[in-house]
């Protein structure tokens, strides 16, 4: 018995069958399922045991395979070695800390950045301050002196208040031949203060306080108040 062609369900006679995709077509019948070209063995493509040409084969969406077991099963295990890489690193790192890092040359300058813009800022405020006249409390005969020390104690519990002391000191201090190289730059906040560049030599240095100094600059000629972990002895 003959069988029927997959195309026109009609009797194919073994003179004009085609035998392919498990099917059985006329010649004729054997065509693309889009242009309806007629094709032959040697230039049809199979999709689902349909044939198709070259410009007309479905294009694969390799999206469909992605939940296939055994893609879940590579995802998963990839996983799994992600998580037992990362437990032998804490192993080894566990106990050094991460101090390593915090002496880099880069957290350094922004260290020194953000002291730099602390001092400014509190030196804003204390001329706000001074400004302002906030000093309830003042004697009834209040020298300038007397007035500043006020100001500075008032405000003693949340900001540290160096600028009494700065200001108690008086003029430039005895030069005292002490020389000092500058390892940052530093723009001045303050009118007693002296501003100075990265390498800048600063001469007849005397130690005020434990966070400042008093000297002259090399370059410019200037003197006045700086900041000591801004330079280093030489």
């Amino acid at each position: 018995m003959n069988p029927l062609c997959s195309r026109c369900n009609l009797v194919v006679y073994p003179t004009e069958k085609v035998n392919c995709l498990d099917k059985y077509w006329h010649k004729g019948c054997f065509s693309c399922e889009v242009c309806k070209m007629t094709l032959n063995m040697k230039n049809y493509k199979g999709f689902e045991k349909r044939p198709y040409c070259n410009a007309h084969y479905p294009k694969t969406n390799f999206t469909c395979v992605a939940d296939t077991p055994e893609n879940l099963r590579l995802k998963q295990q990839s996983k799994m070695q992600s998580q037992v890489l990362y437990r032998e690193d804490f192993e080894k790192n566990k106990g050094k800390g991460f101090s390593v890092v915090a002496d880099t040359p880069e957290l350094q300058r922004i260290k020194k950045t953000q002291d730099q813009i602390s001092n400014i800022k509190y030196h804003e405020e204390f001329e706000k301050r001074k400004m302002g006249g906030e000093a309830p409390h003042q004697p009834s005969s209040p020298s300038p002196a007397a007035y500043q020390s006020s100001a500075g104690s008032q405000n003693y519990n949340y900001e540290p208040a160096p600028e009494p002391v700065r200001q108690a000191a008086g003029g430039p201090p005895p030069s005292a031949g002490k020389r000092y190289r500058a390892v940052y730059d530093y723009s001045a906040a303050d009118e007693d203060e002296v501003s100075f560049m990265d390498g800048d030599v600063i001469v007849d240095v005397q130690q005020i306080d434990e966070g400042w100094m008093y000297g002259r600059v090399e370059r410019t000629g200037q003197q006045g108040m700086l900041p000591a972990n801004y330079v280093e002895a030489i």
